[in-house]
């Protein structure tokens, strides 16, 4: 009885790291699909306008989704960050 009880453990656990595998890799597909339609200046940083400080700025994107410029906790860095990974930035 233990035996088949490890047996479907073990069984389960590899399906989800299956599932896991074939999210993270759906999820890193559209990331890079996502990446190319953001509005990029000649040396290929994300046009955008800082919401902060409220000026065009041209940053690097990092692969998290945050720019370069990002500061955790700031409130219009987080909204920034949410509208970067969202696609909807406001651009120049």
């Amino acid at each position: 009885m233990d035996e088949r009880l490890e047996r479907f453990v073990r069984e389960k656990f590899r399906s989800a790291g299956r599932q896991y595998a074939r999210a993270k890799q759906a999820y890193d597909d559209g990331r890079r699909e996502f990446d190319a339609d953001l509005p990029r200046d000649e040396d290929g940083n994300v046009r955008l306008v800082c919401r902060r400080h409220a000026e065009r700025r041209a940053v690097s994107v990092a692969a998290t989704g945050h720019p370069a410029c990002f500061e955790a906790g700031h409130p219009d860095c987080e909204g920034c960050a949410e509208d970067v990974l969202s696609g909807v930035v406001e651009t120049w």
